[in-house]
């Protein structure tokens, strides 16, 4: 649930990227994104195995739960909020996720070029 009156990057209200497994920095479904949010977890990407892979080879296992910050480790398919900076390292590499882009955050363009974004949109019949 969007608390934040955010906006994704067509500049529409941001629409929640997972509750199951429930994402976002503020754990609320959606990526929305503060001051405290050093990482900037902006994208909402539609995991798979080869980005899961690369971003562990990178030093993020994302497969790994962990109990005490409410992570239950990602698998295939599972949507993620995710780093902008990590999301544009895997498209440089050839690794990107594909993204939802009615829930990715409109900051991730201060990152990210709205062209790559658009490259990599994830279809979904159930976003509307």
């Amino acid at each position: 649930m969007n608390t934040f009156n955010s906006k994704n990057i067509f500049g529409e209200k941001l629409i929640t990227c997972s509750e199951d497994p429930l994402t976002g920095f503020f754990r609320n479904g959606c990526c929305d994104t503060g001051p405290e949010d050093r990482g900037k977890h902006l994208v909402c990407a539609v995991m798979t195995s080869e980005f899961l892979q690369f971003s562990k080879s990178r030093g993020n296992d994302l497969t790994t739960p962990i109990p005490m910050y409410n992570f239950p480790g990602l698998a295939d398919g599972d949507r993620w909020c995710l780093c902008a900076l990590r999301w544009k390292e895997a498209y440089d590499a050839g690794m990107a996720p594909k993204v939802v882009l009615e829930a990715t955050n409109e900051s991730v363009l201060k990152h990210v070029p709205m062209e790559a974004l658009l490259e990599f949109a994830h279809k979904d019949e159930s976003v509307k």
